[in-house]
């Protein structure tokens, strides 16, 4: 399985920023990081920033994380493609269905931070049976 560092993440989409800059080709990994990159333009700053590699996000400071919202973009991809847990494709279909696909994933981002969030601080592994419930309510909403 593949665990990156958190400098290996950060090069990564810095790196997929300035190929894609170059015109260069990028790896299918990167084409996928570079459409969520995109729908990001607030982000483009920080990864153009070689200091922003090394920046700590606070969140105190209501700083956000471009790497981590991006790494969640990316792992919510592919947990969608695969339908892994079962029924999130579901899930975000019917989300996606309610305004459009950035924003259900923005809506299932949202608890899966939440679970892994509990899951670190209960030094517990993560509940995949809650992080349904969670996107359930989520799906279910309005």
């Amino acid at each position: 399985m593949f665990n990156p560092s958190r400098d290996q993440v950060r090069q990564f989409f810095t790196e997929t920023w300035a190929k894609h800059r170059q015109n260069k080709i990028l790896t299918p990994m990167e084409s996928m990081a570079l459409t969520w990159i995109l729908q990001h333009p607030e982000y483009h700053t920080e990864l153009e920033n070689p200091d922003a590699a090394q920046q700590e996000f606070s969140v105190e400071k209501g700083q956000v994380n471009p790497f981590l919202h991006l790494s969640m973009h990316l792992a919510i991809n592919e947990q969608v493609s695969i339908d892994h847990p079962p029924g999130i494709r579901g899930i975000y279909e019917q989300l996606a269905a309610r305004s459009d696909e950035h924003h259900a994933m923005h809506e299932i981002m949202e608890c899966l931070g939440q679970v892994i969030w509990e899951s670190q601080r209960l030094g517990k592994p993560l509940d995949t049976d809650h992080y349904l419930e969670l996107l359930r309510q989520h799906s279910t909403r309005h």
